[in-house]
């Protein structure tokens, strides 16, 4: 029950979220060579590596033609390249709604002190109210190998 819980918090981290230290994801990497609806501008992830017991945000940036009223978020995340978990988020609880043009999905959390330290990399797919994809990106990411005992240090 507590690998669940651990799981489950640090998927809603992964979510996207922001805090401290500004940093662009550069190696963001589409699914396919597909023409999605939704393009992706960038990936800010605050702090940068994620601490542990902190409070983390992932924020994508992305951009529409589409009127977009409502959808899902599917997570997927990998842990040194082991499957761990998958999510699926409300598109308009990441956002506001309806979106069009440029717009922002972030999601804030905090990482439990115990998640392992180490290489992830969450899959992002976006699908309408029809449940066409609309967009589908890839990215890593570290969690510190530090964090926590700076997060005991700060309570």
């Amino acid at each position: 029950m507590a690998l669940t819980r651990c799981t489950n918090l640090l998927l809603l981290l992964l979510t996207l979220s922001s805090i401290s230290s500004l940093i662009q994801a550069t190696d963001i990497k589409y699914c396919d060579k597909a023409n999605y609806d939704v393009k992706i501008n960038g990936v800010e992830i605050k702090p940068y590596p994620v601490s542990r017991g902190k409070t983390a945000t992932f924020s994508i940036s992305a951009s529409t033609d589409k009127s977009l009223s409502e959808g899902k978020l599917l997570i997927e995340v990998a842990y040194f390249g082991w499957y761990i978990h998958s999510e699926t988020h409300d598109l308009c609880g990441e956002t506001s709604c309806p979106a069009t043009g440029d717009f922002v999905i972030s999601h804030s959390q905090v990482l439990p002190g115990i998640t392992p330290p180490g290489s992830y990399t969450l899959k992002l797919t976006m699908t309408d109210g029809e449940g066409q994809k609309l967009t589908c990106i890839t990215f890593d990411f570290s969690v510190g190998w530090f964090a926590a005992a700076e997060a005991i240090a700060d309570i």
